[in-house]
């Protein structure tokens, strides 16, 4: 594989030690499976707008598409692994928000999804990530070699990102369009109050 495009630090991602859990038939609909733990931020401004980045074009996996606000994996450490109250997840959230966007981040709610995504004839992805939802003003200064750009969008303007991308215009991870037909529109209405909403103890299989 051509890996003149990425910069030290992509490479040495694949690296990274993840965690990996077995979700048996009790939990999700279907065979037993060894997936990987995963994340994603979803993040809105006060003004009730939708955080999507576009991953930079020196990214190692799925570089270039639109995906969004942030994702991600868990490492294989004991600040990570902690499960009360999700805060290994959490943990791992804040690092990356960092990483990528450069700003901190303290206020979750969340949910639990599963995800089994295609990219193409390399890189896929099958996990069980944690969704974490934000609300809150921030300021970004983005790692360019992360982060191509970013943009708040309404429901409007993520309805029409989706739609191109459907199209062939523009090209969306497709973890991102499991989010946003599966939760993120359902929840827009209900930003400013988003418990009664989700289920942290429901595993979805998608």
């Amino acid at each position: 594989m051509i890996m003149a495009h990425l910069d030290e630090l992509q490479i040495e991602q694949p690296e990274e030690v993840c965690i990996v859990r077995n979700i048996g038939m009790d939990e999700v609909e279907g065979a037993s499976l060894l997936l990987h733990r995963g994340f994603s931020v979803v993040l809105f401004s006060m003004k009730d707008q939708f955080l999507v980045q576009q991953r930079s074009d020196a990214k190692y996996t799925f570089p270039g598409p639109f995906s969004e606000s942030c994702s991600h994996h868990p490492l294989y450490n004991l600040a990570e692994l902690e499960e009360k109250d999700t805060m290994g997840v959490r943990r791992a959230a804040l690092r990356r928000l960092q990483a990528e966007l450069g700003i901190p981040q303290d206020q979750y709610h969340t949910t639990i999804s599963t995800n089994d995504c295609t990219s193409d004839d390399i890189w896929g992805d099958l996990e069980i990530a944690c969704l974490l939802f934000v609300r809150k003003n921030l300021t970004m200064n983005p790692d360019p070699t992360e982060v191509k750009g970013y943009h708040y969008m309404t429901q409007e303007e993520l309805w029409e990102l989706l739609y191109r991308a459907a199209q062939g215009q523009v090209k969306v991870t497709p973890w991102f369009r499991i989010i946003a037909e599966g939760f993120l529109f359902k929840w827009w209405d209900h930003v400013h109050d988003i418990f009664p909403h989700v289920d942290p103890d429901k595993i979805h299989g998608l």
